[in-house]
């Protein structure tokens, strides 16, 4: 079923990455009016999620968000699409960086990085930005169900000297890396909900207490890995702006956990100065009345 599923589905997805740009975008605001007007794809979840952390914004405010929201998630979808067939010219047009030196100097010192980023923006075009620099590049990942599609987004990633590897994979892999003397650059979008039974720390996100994943902190001070925070700043319809910001080059100078609500307190900036960019589909919340005694 699931080799039946990937070839009944590639050909539409090859076809649709073949489109230029401005038939893309067409196809995404098509895309729009069925998931957001017709099917209201998590609807509920976002706008609970939005009055929960703005309640002081009226329900009009909330939503223009939800409506601007959809149109953005809508062409994140056709924007990874299109990844499988666009050109590294055309991506490193539509995804530029204005500090990519913060990373190259970084290499320089010889310096492996845990790169951090949230759900925000836009990530699927940010690997371009391993052909600016020579390290290794990892990507942190949850393997997907079906196993063909899981190897058509590795051999996208691939592409650009990105290596996606699962949580499980990522110490022994990087520990492996690390006494090779190869050096390394592992992304981990670390906003999101880990199971409250299994969190080692919870902190206020977006003025709510909740699981945080601590995974990226823990390495990088195992590791004694720089840690760089990278942002992600739509331009117009299909173009960015990456932004690195370094958070620490000495992890094992801070406290445990102070990395990681570093780390959040950068993504809620982000979600403050244009909240329509944030994925609100995700639970992220749901477990704030399950706040344990020794965190509360």
């Amino acid at each position: 079923m699931q080799f039946l599923a990937y070839v009944l589905v590639y050909p539409f997805l090859w076809l649709i990455s073949m489109l230029p740009f401005r038939a893309l975008y067409a196809f995404s605001d098509g895309l729009f009016i069925l998931i957001y007007q017709i099917f209201g794809y998590r609807k509920k979840t976002v706008k609970e999620n939005l009055n929960l952390v703005f309640p002081e914004k009226s329900k009009e405010e909330i939503n223009q968000i939800t409506k601007t929201f959809y149109h953005h998630l809508c062409d994140m979808v056709v924007e990874s699409i299109k990844s499988m067939t666009i050109s590294e010219a055309e991506m490193k047009k539509r995804m530029t960086f204005s500090n990519i030196e913060l990373i190259q100097e970084l290499e320089v010192k010889n310096k492996s990085v845990v790169l951090m980023c949230g759900h925000y923006g836009s990530w699927e075009w940010i690997f371009i930005f391993q052909k600016y620099i020579n390290y290794k590049g990892y990507g942190i990942y949850k393997r997907l169900a079906n196993k063909y599609f899981d190897r058509l987004v590795k051999r996208i990633r691939a592409r650009y000297n990105t290596s996606l590897i699962t949580t499980k994979e990522a110490i022994p892999t990087l520990i492996q890396a690390k006494r090779d003397g190869e050096l390394t650059i592992s992304g981990f979008a670390s906003d999101q909900s880990p199971k409250a039974q299994k969190a080692f720390h919870w902190a206020n996100f977006m003025g709510i207490k909740v699981p945080v994943h601590t995974g990226a902190e823990m390495l990088a001070k195992k590791l004694d890995m720089a840690v760089v925070f990278f942002s992600v700043k739509r331009l117009k319809r299909g173009h960015y702006e990456t932004t690195f910001q370094t958070i620490t080059t000495d992890p094992k100078a801070y406290k445990d956990y102070e990395i990681t609500d570093l780390f959040l307190k950068l993504v809620e900036e982000q979600i403050h100065e244009a909240p329509e960019y944030y994925l609100w589909t995700h639970k992220r919340w749901k477990h704030r009345d399950k706040v344990p005694e020794k965190f509360q």
